[in-house]
């Protein structure tokens, strides 16, 4: 749309609607993939999920299907190129193109850097750096050549300031996401791909559980969040939508905080 024109009101009203659209989400198995695979079911998109066991996408597939659309579940190893290729290869030979990539696929640790083996920092940047970037480069050629696309990394809070927790390799990591997200973002702009990051605060999902039940941790993030509770996965749903749909068309290159306030605190 050239700068001067308006959108028509029949434009706008549809700005959140994702009907005809493919979404893949890496990490489709876990409690955040699964949330926005049902949002983006609910608009109206069919949902490739991927993950590295086949039985956590089944909770996430039937949420799909029992909203009218197609759902696919990949077997996908995120940080084997080969194996990130065929995922993209089986979402567009099962649906005919690819639109819109969440890669909340991602782990963390809790090990203070003076204790941590360099192994596991390792296996941190692999499965959160390396196979972000890789979901991003396969699905980025697809989305080039059909002319566009969205695609959403899923970042952190921890991204933008050191914890005293021992997070040394998941902060570093997500701090790569932003950057990823921001490069990628100016790179692709040109093919009108829209390149997104989520960045949350503390969420219930099993890779938190250490932290809330551990009370001086916990005391210290609901310290730093304004809104007084931490997040579930439905909180990330509306940001996710809103990041894939035509009302974010002109919007790439944004960390945008999903935290209660954390960062503005």
């Amino acid at each position: 749309m050239e700068s001067s024109e308006r959108m028509s009101d029949e434009e706008v009203a549809h700005f959140f609607d994702l009907r005809g659209k493919v979404a893949l989400i890496s990490g489709g198995g876990g409690a955040l993939g699964g949330a926005i695979a049902r949002g983006f079911a609910i608009h109206g998109a069919d949902v490739a999920l991927a993950d590295a066991l086949a039985a956590a996408m089944e909770p996430a597939a039937a949420e799909v299907r029992a909203r009218g659309r197609r759902a696919l579940a990949i077997t996908c190893d995120v940080v084997d190129e080969a194996s990130v290729q065929s995922m993209v290869d089986q979402v567009v030979d099962e649906f005919g193109r690819l639109d819109v990539l969440v890669t909340a696929a991602g782990i963390a640790n809790r090990i203070p850097t003076e204790r941590m083996p360099v192994e596991e920092w390792q296996r941190i940047m692999d499965v959160n750096v390396r196979g972000t970037f890789l979901c991003c480069q396969k699905a980025g050629i697809q989305m080039i050549a059909q002319g566009g696309g969205k695609i959403i990394t899923i970042g952190s809070v921890r991204g933008f300031q050191g914890n005293p927790g021992g997070y040394s390799g998941y902060t570093t990591s997500k701090a790569a996401v932003h950057g990823l997200t921001k490069q990628l973002a100016t790179e692709w702009a040109k093919y009108k791909i829209n390149v997104n990051s989520l960045a949350p605060a503390l969420f219930q999902t099993p890779l938190t559980k250490q932290v809330l039940e551990d009370k001086a941790l916990y005391d210290f993030h609901m310290a730093r969040i304004p809104w007084g509770r931490i997040a579930v996965p439905d909180d990330f749903v509306g940001a996710a939508v809103f990041l894939s749909s035509d009302a974010a068309d002109f919007l790439t290159g944004v960390i945008l905080n999903v935290d209660g306030g954390w960062i503005a605190s």
